[in-house]
């Protein structure tokens, strides 16, 4: 009988362990998989809202010059004195670009 105990002890122990170990190997796998999928940097989604905006203003940059190229009246001088007058009163984050791609 006594020998029935101390097997039954070693079995416990056995699993006991083996479960450990196979619990403390999911739980890397399983914050490796979260870290895979979690963003590396918190400001990624300011550089990619910077990003939208400067796209956004070469745009409209572009349509401005592409209506001036295509024009062919007279009101190409008043246009583009229009566009020296919006430059004087760009926003510092617009100026900040400017100022990046010179």
């Amino acid at each position: 009988m006594g020998e029935m105990v101390i097997i039954a002890m070693t079995v416990v122990a056995i699993v006991l362990i083996a479960g450990m170990s196979l619990n403390g190997i999911v739980d890397k796998v399983m914050l490796a998989k979260r870290m895979r999928y979690e963003p590396k940097d918190s400001r990624q989604g300011s550089d990619v809202r910077e990003i939208a905006e400067r796209q956004h203003m070469i745009e409209d940059r572009l349509r401005v010059l592409e209506r001036i190229a295509t024009d062919r009246g007279s009101l190409l001088a008043d246009e583009i004195d229009a566009l020296r007058r919006d430059t004087v009163a760009l926003s510092p984050l617009q100026r900040q670009i400017e100022g990046a791609e010179q």
